[in-house]
């Protein structure tokens, strides 16, 4: 999996749900899409943030990108703008640190940037899974999309590859399983909570889903709302 900012609640259920979790440090950054952007809630409406980054090719690699130095100064507006949204949220006082301490994280490589973030929320939610860095691994990685996942999938004696949902529009099950890889599909369903208004607005930043819900009712989340097909 690429390595998201505060992703949604179905990255962590995936992590939560297997062995081990590769994330890619050694993947073309994909512009226009959620790698340094996310949602969150305001005023009943979903409300884009982006993390700003340094004009450099975009052929680099996750691992080689790096943040502006404007966002030093942006991510102090966007952590008011989480304080106005959430601060009558139950659980703001317990997790706005934590989210404060992903945002202020000293580092402007892109990759550990992002990464760190996921690592936040995974030891508070007491996700065990070890998560591995694809570049750490003997796998081929001048292969592309499903043939570097059945690499990476090889290199580990893996002989089951679990997606998140999007991925049924880039995989097929036959071409994994003539190579030797069953492959299954996680689809979050089931994450519904009170936010503030009674229309519920989904898919938002795991920010959203803490700041209404207790570390427990989260991980339930985790643990049961979700199919595998």
């Amino acid at each position: 999996m690429q390595p998201y900012f505060f992703p949604y609640i179905g990255y962590f259920q995936l992590l939560n749900a297997v062995d081990e979790f590769i994330v890619y440090d050694n993947i073309q950054y994909t512009k226009r899409g959620w790698i340094n952007r996310n949602r969150i809630l305001s005023n009943g409406r979903p409300d884009y943030f982006t993390i700003p980054l340094k004009n450099e090719s975009d052929f680099l690699d996750i691992d080689k990108r790096h943040i502006a130095p404007e966002w030093l100064h942006e991510r102090k507006r966007v952590l008011n703008r989480i304080t106005e949204s959430y601060r009558k949220a139950p659980c703001f006082n317990d997790i706005f640190p934590l989210i404060r301490s992903g945002f202020l994280y000293d580092d402007d490589n892109l990759f550990w940037f992002l990464f760190n973030s996921l690592m936040v929320v995974s030891t508070y939610l007491e996700i065990k899974t070890p998560v591995i860095i694809s570049s750490s691994l003997d796998a081929d990685h001048s292969l592309k999309s499903a043939d570097r996942v059945i690499s990476i999938c090889k290199s580990r004696n893996a002989g089951t590859y679990l997606n998140p949902e999007g991925g049924t529009k880039l995989y097929d099950k036959d071409y994994f399983r003539d190579r030797g890889i069953d492959l299954n599909f996680l689809i979050s369903s089931g994450v519904r909570y009170r936010q503030f208004q009674d229309d519920f607005v989904p898919s938002l930043s795991i920010i959203d889903v803490m700041m209404f819900n207790s570390p427990e009712k989260t991980s339930e989340f985790l643990r049961t709302a979700f199919d595998i097909i």
